[in-house]
């Protein structure tokens, strides 16, 4: 009897032991995927959460939560099989739990199966209805399947049940982007504000999906339809979308440039702009900032505008104070970047932190962020080739973001073992990353801060985009990354610096004359280099074909007002189906980003001769190819069809087709 009370008593005390191991596996594991510790850190916690739950497996091999948990470690590490062994040994030592059932949905999604995916996740709602976590598992499995409407709605229900993660937000984000808005909703327009109003979401990729929210709501379409401009500065939607979007509407853009008007006749005839004007006044102007100013404004409205600069520049002669300008300085901005102005210089004797608080975005897009990004151009010799140009000519950086997409923390090694079943061992503890084409730096600064082991060298031919990325880049705190144009990347290659990761974004243009990417890349990549880039060029429709043609016809400059005319014909024109793809390209909204379609296009000839380098099967192997949804192919299809385009035949070139490849150098 007292063998069989120790005997008790004893396996009590290790049950304990395993539950303790496992409460703290369970909190090591929290850390790991705590966003507030960086990743070295994240990574120790991971390590410390395996370590708890093999002591625990020693104590109790069968634990279930052990088990999982152990699972949910093995994902994360990209090991997709033992995972799968995981989950399920977990099952068969406790059938019927919903947290297992989630972690084999989550492993399904990993594995690029997302039907399977849902199946599972369904399973782990019939053990636990209240499960948020099965639910969403639901909502990402539809989204990846393509089903964005039937998503949408179920991450809008789980944002109203509280469950309002990143992941949420972002997966609502994407979905929105997909979506058709036939009539004005106002559960689509509340979403809409949630998303806007949300943080750390890259908002700049809702614009389509917001105006035609606003499109429906103000009933647009018809070209009878009244607009009261102290309900339009009431609107919530639109305000937010002004401050945070670029609206790719011809509808939407009228409607700013009739409010804008109506702004200024009001000011004209009162003198005084109404307090109750001001916040859509500020949001015109940091929208007119994003689009390069490519409203259309009328002859008496620049008048208007002319007076009160003229005005602006008496008053600083005058050295009056601060809130005396605040009013003015709204309605010139709305016309014009306040940096261009014959007072800029003025305006320098303020900090930003000077202004009131409401006016602050508006002044740092119309001047303070302008002039910082001046300081970085000073240090580039390309920055000569635009002494020549009047101000407003000046190119624009394209395309305007204003938060970088959210990801996961990871390392450019657990990249290439993981998604790419390449061993990096032998690879230094820091990469060198370069990104050709890097634009204005979105892509690039997410590699830099999401990848904790790497350096970027990020390149692009606009010294616009390489000023706005290095201003951005020094917001971000980021110290890891550079912007350089072409000439002082192709010098670093010459001197013998080499790279372990080639990101090749948007091509050259026809006029960068002296650079062959292929054979920069060629020097550029070391003995297993990865380049990733894509076979379809971009900007391609029969719009900007005809507007080429055009601009070589007349030998057209690219100024602001050869920019607006062309615009002004294709928006008159916008019922040919000529330009029907044009207009529902989001560039086509800002004159940064016409300039860069029309007179800076990407440059098939260095794809072509891209594709002829990595198709040589001694130097390069493919390694991975995605269609456009993201979904992984078969290699060897895929690799037939590069090396039928590198023997000439057109029949089965990959140009065009819009896949993501990615290539490993042999040697």
């Amino acid at each position: 009897m007292h063998a069989h009370h120790q005997t008790a008593e004893q396996s009590r005390q290790a049950q304990a032991q395993v539950a303790r191991l496992v409460l703290q596996a369970n909190l090591a594991y929290g850390e790991s995927n705590s966003q507030e510790l960086s990743y070295v850190q994240r990574l120790k916690a991971r390590q410390e959460c395996r370590e708890y739950l093999t002591r625990a497996l020693t104590e109790e091999p069968g634990s279930a939560q052990a088990l999982g948990l152990l699972g949910r470690v093995e994902l994360d590490d990209g090991e997709l099989e033992r995972a799968h062994a995981l989950f399920n040994a977990s099952l068969n030592s406790q059938p019927g739990q919903s947290q297992q059932y989630c972690n084999l949905g989550y492993w399904a999604l990993k594995s690029e199966r997302p039907s399977l995916a849902e199946a599972y996740f369904l399973q782990a709602l019939e053990c636990d209805r209240q499960s948020a976590a099965a639910f969403c598992g639901v909502a990402h499995a539809k989204r990846q399947q393509g089903q964005f409407d039937v998503a949408y709605l179920h991450y809008r229900k789980l944002l109203r049940t509280g469950a309002e993660w990143p992941s949420v937000y972002s997966g609502m984000l994407t979905c929105a982007q997909h979506l058709k808005v036939h009539q004005a909703d106002t559960e689509l327009a509340a979403d809409a504000i949630a998303l806007l109003r949300q943080d750390g979401l890259p908002h700049q990729d809702i614009g389509g999906f917001v105006a035609a929210i606003l499109t429906q709501q103000y009933d647009l379409i018809n070209p009878s339809a009244e607009v009261f401009l102290d309900a339009a500065a009431d609107d919530e939607l639109l305000i937010l979308a002004l401050r945070r979007t670029l609206m790719s509407s011809p509808e939407v853009e009228e409607l700013v440039a009739l409010l804008r008007r109506a702004i200024v006749a009001e000011v004209a005839h009162t003198t005084t702009l109404r307090d109750e004007l001001q916040p859509l006044c500020l949001a015109i102007a940091e929208y007119a900032d994003r689009t390069g100013y490519a409203l259309a404004a009328e002859d008496d409205e620049e008048r208007l505008v002319d007076a009160i600069n003229d005005s602006l520049s008496a008053q600083f002669a005058l050295a009056e104070d601060l809130d005396s300008l605040v009013g003015s300085l709204m309605i010139s901005a709305l016309y014009g970047a306040l940096f261009h102005q014959p007072f800029a210089t003025q305006l320098g004797r303020w900090d930003l932190s000077d202004w009131p608080a409401a006016m602050q975005p508006m002044m740092a897009a119309s001047f303070y962020h302008r002039a910082a990004e001046e300081a970085v151009k000073q240090n580039f010799e390309e920055k000569a080739d635009e002494l020549c140009l009047a101000k407003t000519d000046v190119p624009q950086a394209w395309p305007v973001w204003s938060q970088l997409a959210y990801h996961n923390e990871s390392s450019l090694h657990a990249v290439m073992e993981q998604e790419l079943g390449l061993a990096s061992g032998r690879l230094p503890d820091t990469l060198r990353l370069m990104v050709c084409g890097a634009q204005s730096g979105q892509r690039a600064l997410e590699l830099a801060r999401y990848l904790e082991d790497v350096e970027v060298i990020a390149v692009d031919e606009s010294l616009a985009n390489i000023a706005k990325a290095t201003r951005m880049a020094g917001e971000l705190g980021l110290d890891n990354i550079v912007f350089w144009p072409w000439s002082i990347a192709q010098r670093f290659v010459a001197d013998g610096h080499q790279v372990h990761w080639v990101e090749v974004g948007r091509l050259p243009s026809p006029a960068m004359t002296g650079l062959s990417l292929a054979a920069l890349i060629n020097s550029a990549a070391c003995a297993g280099a990865v380049v990733h880039m894509h076979t379809a060029m971009a900007e391609q429709t029969d719009g900007d074909r005809q507007i080429r043609q055009l601009i070589t016809d007349h030998s057209l400059a690219p100024t602001r007002a050869t920019l607006r005319q062309l615009r002004r014909m294709v928006l008159a024109n916008r019922q040919d189906a000529l330009w029907t793809a044009l207009l529902s390209d989001n560039d086509f909204y800002s004159l940064g980003g016409c300039r860069d379609r029309w007179f800076c296009p990407q440059d098939p000839a260095q794809l072509r001769d891209l594709m002829a380098l990595v198709s040589n099967e001694v130097e390069w192997k493919l390694i991975k190819a995605r269609d456009e949804d993201g979904h992984s192919l078969a290699t060897a299809p895929v690799q037939r069809q590069i090396q039928a385009e590198a023997l000439g035949s057109e029949v089965q070139s990959l140009m065009g087709q819009n896949l993501s490849v990615y290539f490993v150098r042999r040697r």
